[in-house]
């Protein structure tokens, strides 16, 4: 019983960090930590690393701090913090790798899928400032998107 609630515990988390995803972009990236995202949204760097490379950090540093209370007794931390590091694996394969190319990888996905989610992340970096840009997660990307 403890291995399905283990299983129930990391996929929540795992979709409630597409929440987070979101809402830390909108009110976040696109709020009062605006100084380390911009750069995200405006190429003016040499540098592969990025100021916003900072929120992958926190959320890492997030994830072992529950591996540490997993191992210190708390159980609970341990589906929690891999939800987290399993979601942080998927949202830097989708948009650093995949949509953003910062390594040459999955560059001839073509399928429709592929397609709605660069036509959306298209669309949100063509604003080049802190507003008017929609924000939407890595999974749940607006249908509209998804044209044949």
């Amino acid at each position: 019983m403890n291995i399905v609630i283990w299983i129930l515990i990391f996929l929540g988390t795992f979709l409630f960090m597409e929440f987070m995803a979101w809402f830390t972009h909108k009110y976040v990236m696109h709020g009062f930590l605006w100084s380390l995202h911009k750069d995200h949204h405006k190429k003016d760097h040499d540098s592969w690393f990025e100021k916003n490379d900072a929120f992958f950090i926190f959320y890492a540093i997030v994830s072992m701090s529950l591996f540490y209370t997993g191992a210190n007794g708390f159980w609970y931390g341990y589906p929690l913090g891999f939800g987290i590091l399993a979601y942080g694996i998927a949202y830097f394969l989708v948009h650093d790798i995949f949509i953003h190319q910062r390594f040459k990888l999955f560059r001839n996905a073509n399928n429709w899928y592929s397609k709605g989610v660069r036509r959306a992340h298209k669309m949100h970096h063509k604003h080049l400032g802190k507003g008017d840009g929609e924000c939407f997660g890595m999974l749940f990307v607006p249908f509209k998107y998804f044209k044949k």
